[in-house]
């Protein structure tokens, strides 16, 4: 049984990957196409499964993924162990961390996390905007090294520790709530128009099931940051659910108002990152769960 992973042949799998194409992956490495396709393929032999679609850009299959994970893993720790035994010099660049965060953090509270990583060694962030529930997608196919997910089942390769609870509130501004929501709420509010972040984005609809509360508007305005996202509420397009610590000031100087405040909607929000013994990953890993505890509700 072939055990090994040649390490050429999976740094070959990664090239293809983050440069596209074959020819681009070659010109990477200064070899040959012939000779990134031989690699490829005995890497496949080996493994006994397709990696690649042979798309343009190619795509890592469900297999592929899995070793693109390892490739990356592999290079943060020939980078750390460099850096450690002062290899790097004073030209090295900065250690590059990749994470995955949703938006309503990025909007929220995790840029603070971010400035109290230490400034030695340096770090250059590298960051991608995800719904919380779709984040976890990105650690499996190993294009980050962490992520900010509502998952709380570990990715394979992951660890998984719990940084607290978002808690969203149902509001709308004053007029637009004299305007549509002057029945019933449950009656009104599920016809009413409301604010949604972009396709994905089901909280709203969500609140409104848990509540029991059937029918969704016809109207539906999609803004995708979250910035946007409250001023339109505010500006009164449309109802939606914001989170508390977000739109704070705006609930207590009553240009928005809590439509249910009885009922808040608690979204649980997990830290997972590889297995990795990191010094990079682990220092950012402390000071994003030491934050979180500040900003999010136990």
């Amino acid at each position: 049984m072939v055990t090994e992973l040649p390490l050429d042949q999976v740094r070959t799998l990664l090239a293809v990957v983050d440069e596209g194409t074959f020819d681009a992956a070659a010109a990477a490495l200064h070899v040959t196409p012939s000779a990134v396709s031989q690699r490829v393929k005995a890497l496949e032999q080996r493994t006994g499964r397709v990696l690649l679609v042979r798309t343009k850009p190619v795509r890592p299959t469900e297999s592929g993924a899995v070793v693109v994970r390892f490739a990356r893993q592999l290079a943060r720790l020939e980078r750390d162990a460099r850096a450690e035994l002062g290899m790097g010099g004073a030209e090295e660049e900065a250690t590059r961390v990749s994470i995955a965060v949703n938006a309503d953090s990025l909007a929220t509270w995790f840029l603070d996390a971010l400035t109290r990583v230490p400034s030695e060694p340096p770090l250059c962030f590298e960051l991608h905007r995800e719904d919380e529930a779709h984040t976890a997608a990105l650690l499996r196919e190993g294009l980050v090294m962490a992520a900010v997910t509502s998952a709380s089942e570990p990715v394979a390769g992951c660890s998984v520790r719990l940084l607290g609870r978002m808690r969203y509130v149902a509001a709308a501004s004053p007029d637009f709530a004299e305007r549509y929501l002057a029945g019933p709420l449950r009656e009104a509010l599920p016809q009413a128009p409301l604010v949604t972040f972009d396709r994905s984005d089901e909280i709203q609809d969500s609140f409104l099931r848990r509540l029991r509360w059937s029918g969704t508007g016809s109207v539906r305005h999609q803004i995708p940051t979250s910035e946007g996202f409250l001023a339109a509420i505010e500006a009164g397009l449309g109802w939606g659910m914001v989170p508390e610590i977000q739109a704070g000031t705006q609930l207590r100087e009553g240009r928005l108002i809590s439509l249910a405040p009885k009922r808040p909607l608690d979204v649980p929000l997990y830290w997972q990152q590889w297995k990795l013994d990191s010094p990079a990953l682990a220092s950012v890993a402390e000071v994003v769960a030491t934050t979180a505890t500040q900003a999010l509700r136990a």
